[in-house]
């Protein structure tokens, strides 16, 4: 049986890559990483069960609390860091067998025929370099702690 890539990453080992932007006893947070280019596009977050369940009904309702409490906060974080015009989430399960929620922004002027999952697309949207991305993940990390 192949290892849970996502388990993996929670480990810091395998394929999948990302900044780990906050965890708790129930979650994780991670940025997605930079690309070839050595940039991405800022505001682009997977929620992450700690525990392997491959999908959202698996969850306990205390991991599904957290994870959605997770989730407003993060989103209230990108807002606020971001000025993003928007805060997407979508729940596909499809390509890992671990439960992960993906959550991106539409940043401001992206035009409107670049559909919600498609506003990284644009080729005038912002992009960062790793620095940049690790300096938004740090703020993030205040909107996402309890204190």
């Amino acid at each position: 049986m192949e290892e849970c890539l996502i388990c993996a990453k929670h480990r810091g080992a395998g394929p999948l890559g990302g900044i780990r932007v906050w965890e708790d006893e129930h979650c994780l947070v991670f940025h997605r990483p930079v690309d070839e280019s050595g940039t991405t596009m800022p505001g682009y977050l997977f929620v992450e069960s700690r525990r392997h369940v491959p999908y959202l009904a698996d969850l306990t309702d205390e991991e599904a609390a957290a994870i959605g409490r997770t989730v407003r906060r993060a989103a209230a974080g990108l807002r606020a860091e971001l000025d993003a015009e928007f805060v997407f989430s979508a729940v596909a399960g499809m390509s890992q067998a671990h439960f992960h929620q993906h959550l991106f922004v539409r940043h401001r002027g992206t035009p409107a025929d670049y559909g919600w999952m498609s506003g990284d697309r644009w080729p005038e949207a912002p992009r960062h370099s790793h620095q940049k991305i690790d300096n938004l993940c740090v703020r993030l990390r205040v909107h996402l702690s309890d204190e």
